[in-house]
């Protein structure tokens, strides 16, 4: 398990090391073949996702062909600050993750462009461990709660906490995954998770405090596909391209459903009851951007500025690269 303290200076370092590593990547010129390189938050180098779907089913490269992907290397991380430094390095093209790392990274000077809001209403909780836990959130005040720092669920837990107007005395960074272990020896009282995390924990007896969709709807995380600056530039034609796949992964996974879900079961490592009660279809829009997540978006970025995370402010409209259907 890994665990430790981020203060605020430390973790915005963290969640976007933007910058003076190495050389971005050299993009294959406008007529080449390439391989396209993305990042996603994850394991086994897979996309999640109706465009995970796509591409298990040999339809996303087909799908990008027209501007010269020949093939996808897909490259998965434990968590947002990760993905954002290998996009500093240069060794990406490509990331689809969360709303908060990406736009941290654009605040601290990555040179990204959004493309598409793949997932909206992200939705997260907070639990308590099983023996004498907090049972609200004005009980977590001077206790120990656990999150992934630098992803929605972080940011989420820091707008509850700080609408509720508690201090805890520490929030500590653990990976997702190894939260259980933390809660069942007492390490931390509470943590912060994504829902199919929730449903898990709860069916062990983790008692739930709070979820973000009943208590803080206004704190519903979205995902963000970004390309590069220097990649965009070489291949102009990825965003429409992108954009249409997207589209086309979104309609095939909701024609097929069960195939959808028993994907999304074989990559993520959830029992296929609890990714059938998590895995909400409307939660995909048909198109790569709506009201409801730019709205959502523009509140997750004013809630970092206030918060100091995002060094230096951006306008959305100068982030943001949409493309007429």
């Amino acid at each position: 398990m890994r665990t430790r303290t981020l203060p605020a200076v430390a973790l915005v370092a963290l969640l976007a090391l933007a910058g003076c590593g190495a050389e971005a990547s050299e993009a294959a010129g406008p007529g080449d073949s390439f391989t396209l390189r993305v990042g996603a938050i994850g394991n086994g180098n897979q996309l999640s996702g109706p465009v995970g779907y796509l591409n298990s089913k040999n339809g996303l490269v087909p799908a990008l062909s027209a501007v010269g992907v020949s093939a996808i290397k897909v490259v998965t991380f434990p968590n947002g600050p990760d993905l954002n430094q290998a996009l500093a390095a240069g060794e990406l093209d490509l990331a689809t993750y969360g709303d908060t790392p990406a736009l941290v990274a654009r605040g601290a000077g990555q040179p990204t462009r959004l493309i598409a809001q793949a997932q909206i209403n992200l939705d997260a909780g907070i639990l308590a461990k099983k023996a004498g836990g907090p049972t609200s959130l004005a009980g977590l005040a001077g206790k120990k709660v656990a999150v992934q720092t630098g992803s929605y669920i972080h940011r989420y837990l820091l707008g509850a906490l700080g609408d509720a107007g508690v201090k805890p005395a520490e929030v500590v960074h653990i990976y997702s995954s190894d939260v259980e272990a933390a809660l069942e020896r007492g390490d931390v009282d509470a943590a912060a998770v994504p829902i199919a995390n929730v449903e898990a924990l709860k069916a062990k007896g983790y008692p739930l405090i709070t979820l973000a969709s009943e208590d803080h709807r206004q704190y519903l995380g979205t995902s963000s596909t970004v390309v590069t600056e220097k990649f965009r530039n070489a291949k102009p034609g990825i965003v429409a391209a992108w954009q249409q796949a997207q589209r086309e992964a979104t309609g095939r996974a909701k024609a097929d459903w069960p195939g959808f879900l028993a994907y999304t079961v074989s990559i993520n490592g959830f029992p296929p009851k609890i990714v059938e009660a998590t895995t909400i279809a409307e939660q995909w829009p048909a198109e790569p951007f709506t009201p409801e997540g730019l709205a959502l978006l523009k509140g997750t970025k004013e809630f970092l500025v206030r918060q100091k995370f995002i060094r230096t402010d951006f306008t959305l409209g100068d982030w943001i690269v949409a493309q007429p259907a």
